[in-house]
C-alpha cells in the first residue's frame, strides 16, 4: 500500500482528500498546512509521496515542493495539486522539482500511482 502525506491550508480539502484516497487504497500517514509542518511530518512518517497544494496561503506550494524534493534528510517524490487548470501552471510545473500535477477535481489513488510509476521509470538504474 502506498503511503501519502497531504499538504494543504484548507482543512476541508485535507479531510475530503484523506477519505477519498484511503477508500481507494492509499494510506494517508499525515497532513500538514505549512511547509515547515510538512517537512516535520515527512521526516516523522517517511511517506512514499507528498501531495502539495500549489497555493498554500502565505507560502508557495512550488517552494515547499522544492524544499521537500531536495532536503538533505531524503528526497521525497512530490505531486503538486491545485484547483487551477494544469495549463495555467504549465511553465511553473515544468520548472518545478515535482514529479507531476493532479487537479484537485481529478484527484484519485490511480492518478497518484500512475505519476509515481512514471517517476520510477525516470530514475537512473541502481549501480
Amino acid at each position: 500500500m502506498r503511503r501519502a502525506l497531504l499538504v494543504d491550508d484548507n482543512a476541508e480539502f485535507l479531510a475530503t482528500a484523506r477519505r477519498l484516497l484511503e477508500r481507494q487504497g492509499i494510506a494517508v500517514v499525515g497532513v500538514a498546512s505549512t511547509g515547515a509542518e510538512a517537512l516535520r511530518r515527512a521526516v516523522q512518517h517517511n511517506p512514499d509521496v507528498i501531495l502539495v497544494d500549489v497555493d498554500l496561503g502565505e507560502e508557495s506550494g512550488f517552494d515547499v515542493a522544492e524544499s521537500l524534493g531536495t532536503t538533505s534528510a531524503r528526497r521525497w517524490p512530490v505531486i503538486l495539486v491545485s484547483v487551477y487548470p494544469e495549463q495555467d501552471l504549465e511553465d511553473l510545473l515544468e520548472a518545478s522539482s515535482a514529479i507531476g500535477f493532479v487537479s484537485k477535481s481529478q484527484l484519485s489513488a490511480q492518478a497518484i500511482i500512475d505519476l509515481l510509476d512514471d517517476g520510477d521509470r525516470d530514475l537512473p538504474p541502481p549501480n
